[in-house]
C-alpha cells in the first residue's frame, strides 16, 4: 500500500515518537519533496529526526494546472500531497489540517489524519494506548481539538 503524507501529519508523528507505524501500517511511505522542505526547515519541530526519515522516500511531482484550479487555496506542500496520491494512484493521503482533508474528501480522495494512524495502531495491537501519544501532541505546538481528542480517546476506549 502507498500512502502520501503531508508535513502537518509527519510533524505531529513525530512528536509523538510514531513515525515507524507508518511503515508497519501501510506499507510505502512517498513524500513530495516540497513537504520534505516545509519539515526540515531550521526552526520546525522535529525538523532532524524527520530528515532521517524522509530519507529514500522523498518523490518529486509536479503540480499540474489542474491540480491548482481543482484544489485552490491549498499550500504547495498539500499540493503536492495530493497530486502524488493522484500520480501513483495511491491508496491514502495522510494529512491533518481540516480545509485540506475536506477539499480532499470532496474530491474523493481517502484521507487519515495523524490520530487515526494512532487509532489504527492500537486496533493493530502495535501500540497499548494512545492518551500517552495524544498527550505528547498536547504539549507541542500542534493544535487538537479538543472535540477530536475525545472522540479519539473514546475509538480507543480510553475514556
Amino acid at each position: 500500500m502507498i500512502i502520501v503524507p503531508d508535513s502537518s501529519a509527519l510533524i505531529a508523528l513525530s512528536i509523538c515518537d510514531s513515525l515507524w507505524l507508518l511503515e508497519r501500517l501501510f506499507g510505502e511511505i512517498k513524500i513530495p519533496a516540497a513537504v520534505f522542505h516545509e519539515v526540515i526547515r531550521p526552526g520546525k519541530p522535529q525538523s532532524q529526526s524527520l530528515r532521517s526519515y524522509c530519507e529514500g522516500k522523498v518523490t518529486a511531482v509536479t503540480v499540474k494546472p489542474i491540480h491548482l484550479e481543482k484544489f485552490k487555496g491549498l499550500g504547495r506542500g498539500e499540493l503536492e500531497a495530493i497530486a502524488l496520491y493522484l500520480e501513483l494512484s495511491a491508496e491514502l493521503l495522510l494529512i491533518d489540517d481540516a480545509k485540506a482533508r475536506k477539499i480532499a474528501r470532496l474530491n474523493h480522495l481517502e484521507v487519515m489524519g495523524s490520530l487515526g494512524v494512532l487509532l489504527l495502531a492500537k486496533q493493530e495491537h502495535l501500540v497499548e494506548r494512545i492518551s500517552p501519544l495524544i498527550a505528547s501532541l498536547n504539549t507541542s505546538n500542534i493544535y487538537l481539538s479538543q472535540r477530536l481528542i475525545t472522540q479519539a480517546l473514546e475509538l480507543a476506549e480510553e475514556k
